[in-house]
């Protein structure tokens, strides 16, 4: 009996605590549910992305992966159609095709001798220019002598080789003009034609001729243009007068025309070295450029024509 009742008293001892364990694990449930709705009241909802926006991002990133297949398989298709070509050009054909193109770069980097005539000509006329302005330096110190921008022409700058107005050369410049004059009658021959000539391939390495060398004559802008360009030609004859008599034979040196090199031109007003506004500026404005104009033959015949020229000037000059 009392085995029995010892049971029973076990029996119920152990449900009361399952019912006890029953209860917490509620309870805590219970709060947990608490909790969950707690925080789930917390969450702003104005951070969670619209739908209609989500569908567009996904179209927008489907778009692009499309457009990145579609990249790729061109260029696949491309780097195929690449080697298909490479394989129809053999190696042998590769090589000949190199060779060709260096053959037309050394045709190109070949000057023909008409350039490499007219190079050297230009650079035998910077030599003389260089040559007559060191020599009347020397003989006038004082005396500004230029060379123009395109090494063509000597330019005497500084105080003014006429008076304002006036077509006669100063007196002390007058000078200047006839030693001149002796200077070029001094280096012409080599580069002319004529009885005067002492053409020798030691002065005169490149064959170079000249056509013409002339005397500008400029003025200021003080006036009326008909007049000045009238001042400027009287300039110029005046000039030319000078020099001839200073040294006569400079009208015997020729081109290959048998022409006298030495001419004149006048410019008026148009080819001011510096301005007008300042008195120094116009009196170097009245000046005398003397422009050295070279033959420029225009083929391979032109170039033989020169040769032969000066070669029988050479022998004549041997002979006298």
């Amino acid at each position: 009996m009392r085995a029995q009742t010892k049971q029973v008293r076990q029996e119920e001892e152990e449900e009361s605590v399952f019912v006890s364990m029953t209860d917490m694990t509620i309870g805590f449930l219970f709060i947990m549910m608490l909790l969950l709705a707690f925080f789930a009241r917390q969450i702003d909802d104005t951070e969670t992305i619209p739908k209609t926006e989500h569908d567009k991002v996904i179209t927008e990133r489907d778009k692009v992966i499309v457009e990145r297949d579609t990249a790729l398989l061109k260029i696949t298709q491309l780097e195929k159609f690449i080697q298909e070509l490479q394989g129809l050009i053999t190696q042998k054909d590769q090589e000949q095709e190199i060779e060709r193109l260096r053959t037309e770069i050394k045709k190109l980097k070949i000057a023909s001798p008409l350039e490499i005539y007219l190079a050297k000509s230009a650079q035998t006329r910077k030599e003389i220019l260089m040559r007559l302005r060191d020599a009347i330096v020397a003989d006038f110190p004082e005396l500004q002598v230029e060379l123009s921008e395109q090494n063509n022409a000597l330019r005497f700058q500084g105080e003014g080789l006429f008076a304002s107005g006036q077509s006669l050369l100063l007196g002390e410049k007058r000078n200047i003009v006839a030693r001149l004059a002796q200077r070029m009658d001094e280096i012409l021959p080599c580069f002319t034609l004529g009885r005067s000539t002492k053409f020798a391939p030691e002065c005169n390495p490149n064959f170079a001729v000249i056509e013409a060398v002339q005397i500008e004559g400029h003025t200021d802008n003080i006036g009326p243009d008909s007049v000045n360009r009238r001042l400027s030609a009287d300039r110029a004859n005046s000039t030319f007068q000078a020099m001839t008599e200073s040294a006569e034979s400079i009208q015997t040196h020729l081109n290959l025309r048998g022409q006298p090199v030495l001419s004149v031109s006048a410019y008026g007003p148009d080819r001011p070295v510096t301005t007008n506004v300042t008195a120094e500026g116009r009196a170097t404005n009245r000046r005398i450029d003397l422009r050295f104009i070279m033959v420029t033959p225009q083929d391979s015949r032109g170039l033989t024509d020169i040769r032969n020229a000066l070669q029988a000037e050479q022998h004549d000059f041997i002979w006298r």
